[in-house]
């Protein structure tokens, strides 16, 4: 073999790789934007579903194919629907994500009465929450444990977290917008325990409801 047929053919197996290598960054790129992501949760406003050190998968094509940048839905598949698991954009700064659980969904009046939540004027069963402060607080003082009513708009989700007297949502900050909605959570794929330093094996490939 000449020494050009060997600079030849170096150059062609460079390019091989450098080829495959775009494109399964582009398939990546492709997969993260369109179908699923993973996140990290830093806090425990979720507890007991969703654990400080989880890490978790989110669904980002259940609602459908959406533009990435305005959120706007392209191609519909389902709507979001009560107590699914979401994660969106944060209203009061849509560079940080939270996740939060759906309550109150488009057209609804949400009420919250001394820690219980009302739709329409009803009692809304709510096996998920969580409760670990006795005090029920006045209006006057923060919206925790006495809220609304208010009607969810159009376009719009109500959201709380489990950790109900330990949660920064809704009650707080307004409406998610649906457009703000990135994904439906539904995997755990890792959990770590920095307190006891050690992997919560129990936790791996539970689902998320």
């Amino acid at each position: 073999m000449t020494d050009n047929n060997r600079e030849s053919s170096r150059k062609s197996v460079f390019r091989e790789y450098a080829e495959a290598i775009i494109v399964a960054l582009l398939l990546a790129l492709l997969i993260r934007t369109f179908v699923v992501q993973a996140f990290k949760i830093p806090s425990g406003s979720m507890e007991p579903t969703l654990l400080i050190g989880d890490h978790l998968l989110v669904n980002k094509f259940v609602y459908g194919v959406r533009n990435p940048f305005s959120g706007e839905v392209w191609v519909s598949l389902q709507e979001p629907k009560r107590y699914d698991v979401v994660v969106f954009r944060y209203p009061r700064n849509p560079r940080q994500d939270y996740i939060k659980r759906i309550i109150g969904l488009p057209g609804e009046t949400v009420e919250i009465r001394d820690k219980q939540v009302y739709i329409d004027g009803e009692p809304l069963e709510d096996p998920r929450a969580v409760f670990r402060d006795d005090d029920i607080l006045p209006p006057s003082r923060q919206p925790r444990d006495n809220f609304g009513p208010v009607k969810v708009g159009p376009d719009e989700l109500f959201t709380l977290g489990d950790n109900r007297d330990n949660s920064h949502d809704s009650r707080f900050w307004g409406m998610v917008e649906t457009t703000a909605l990135r994904g439906k959570a539904f995997v755990l794929y890792w959990s770590w325990d920095h307190e006891e330093t050690g992997v919560r094996w129990n936790r791996l490939g539970q689902r998320i409801e």
